[in-house]
């Protein structure tokens, strides 16, 4: 159990999910040794702690798998349910949470701590959502099962790859006019991403005869229309205009947001079901046992913008392994579904180069100004027209140097972001745009000393006008970005026999 240090062993089911990814590097700045119970351990190795923790390859409904993961465990985190896994979940979840508490008893587990869904007071249990009703059930199987445990229930959470956040999101940046449905009207307590955290942190620390359930949520208490507003102000949208209306019911509602936006049906109809029922805080008695710090907890505006900041700041990282810390708790992970994080679209280009990684790095860095953009001159010349046009920068501010750049330096009508010399160049773009924009160029060894170009031109776009951009040019994008990086690669070739062709004659001169 707890080792000479003093350190106690917590076991994360989940760890694959979306709170589970994120708890884990909590409890290890916390200073908890931590053991992942996890189906497919391969899907936890691009996490920057992967090397820190324990991996338990079984599922919560093994009971030999699960008794083999409690093995000298202090704290047993219950993060895993059903949703969208067919008709059965209930039967799935009561299964699981009966496995996990009895095996919990047996191998000593000091406690048990489970984060669940808020439910409302004034609704008896058989008119709940079947999503509401099981996680309720959960709750009450763990808390009968002789371990001490901490349930805590929240309702919406706000950060980038919680279902219910990404409903929100993509509702709200594709939909300028929203015909909706009534439960557009409930009651909602929403919680920052990182205020559950802190609590199931937290929630390790718990004096032992704590055993109960807690109401976790922030301090802003609307309707989920109010929230989907905030969002538009808070990601620079303009104002939504949202019209409930009575008749779409929670089976018509669930395609209607199968429709509008890539959260799959399996998951979107369990969480609308749920969204007909007002889900506030009873209590904040949490807070006599795991105390708020000043400004906590987070309020509905901040945790929006936190939520939108990793597309705001352009953390565009092509992996997060290569991350040498992790991410804020409200960034996307590796293990978020590929729907989480909103919507990013990338155009790929990569290409081997006969020429070595040097020469491909200098027609790289001196892209641009008098260089050009390697492709199709007279369509960038006319995006920078139509960009004065607009009130923009256009192409006329060149480069400050014809063969070196720094972060900062302007580029045409980009901004160099990021640089790693010899490796990446990323741009921002500086031109009109409904929505962000950059362009990655990587310079790379294939392992035998050659080169390796690759190129990614991204677009996060802003509201329905922003989609509709993307769509519209992206007809374009083989002239434009292919012809692109199939003319650099030609240029480093071309730049690279050149240097070999002058090399013997300036040996002779010496």
């Amino acid at each position: 159990m707890t080792d000479p240090n003093g350190a106690p062993l917590c076991l994360v089911t989940g760890a694959t999910g979306y709170i589970g990814g994120r708890l884990v590097p909590e409890l290890l700045a916390a200073g908890h040794r931590v053991r992942c119970l996890a189906r497919s351990p391969g899907k936890l190795r691009d996490h920057p702690w992967a090397d820190r923790v324990e991996v338990a390859e079984g599922d919560v409904t093994d009971e030999d798998t699960v008794r083999d993961a409690m093995r000298d465990v202090d704290i047993a985190y219950y993060l895993v349910h059903a949703l969208g896994s067919g008709r059965d979940f209930e039967e799935t979840d009561r299964r699981a949470a009966t496995i996990f508490g009895r095996s919990a008893r047996a191998s000593g587990v000091r406690r048990i701590v489970y984060l669940g869904g808020l439910t409302p007071a004034a609704v008896p249990e058989g008119w709940l959502s079947p999503h509401l009703r099981s996680r309720a059930e959960v709750g009450r199987i763990l808390l009968h099962s002789g371990v001490p445990t901490a349930a805590l229930r929240a309702a919406v959470v706000i950060g980038s790859g919680s279902a219910s956040f990404e409903m929100l999101r993509y509702l709200t940046e594709r939909l300028p006019v929203m015909v909706t449905p009534s439960w557009v009207r409930t009651r909602i307590q929403p919680i920052a991403v990182r205020d559950v955290l802190r609590y199931l942190v937290g929630s390790a620390a718990l004096p032992p005869d704590v055993h109960r359930p807690f109401d976790i949520g922030g301090p802003d208490v609307l309707t989920y229309r109010d929230l989907m507003r905030r969002y538009a102000t808070v990601a620079g949208l303009p104002r939504r205009i949202i019209l409930p209306v009575p008749v779409l019911t929670p089976s018509l509602s669930s395609h209607w947001v199968g429709l509008v936006t890539p959260v799959p049906p399996g998951i979107a109809r369990p969480l609308v079901e749920s969204l007909r029922h007002e889900v506030v805080c009873r209590d904040h008695d949490i807070a006599r046992y795991v105390p708020d710090p000043p400004g906590q907890p987070l309020g509905c505006d901040e945790a929006l913008s936190l939520a939108l900041r990793r597309v705001r700041e352009a953390q565009v990282a092509t992996r997060w392994s290569s991350a040498s810390v992790p991410g804020a708790p409200s960034d996307p992970l590796p293990t978020d579904p590929g729907w989480a994080g909103g919507s990013l679209y990338t155009d790929r280009r990569e290409r081997s180069v006969d020429a070595s990684p040097d020469a491909l790095w200098r027609v790289i860095e001196g892209i641009g100004g008098e260089n050009g953009w390697y492709s199709f001159p007279l369509a960038w010349a006319v995006r920078g027209w139509l960009d004065r046009l607009a009130g923009g920068v256009g192409l006329r501010r060149g480069r400050r140097d014809a063969h070196r750049l720094r972060v900062g330096d302007s580029l045409d009508f980009w901004r160099v972001e990021a640089l790693e010399p010899g490796r990446l160049l990323r741009l921002r773009a500086e031109m009109r745009l409904p929505g962000l924009a950059w362009l990655e160029m990587y310079a790379e060894e294939d392992g035998e000393g050659r080169a390796r170009y690759r190129q990614r031109a991204l677009f996060h776009p802003r509201g329905l006008l922003g989609h509709a951009y993307w769509w519209s040019v992206s007809p374009f994008h083989a002239a434009v970005f292919g012809g692109m990086a199939r003319n650099i690669t030609r240029a480093a070739a071309a730049e690279d026999r050149a240097r070999a062709a002058t090399a013997p004659s300036a040996r002779t001169a010496s």
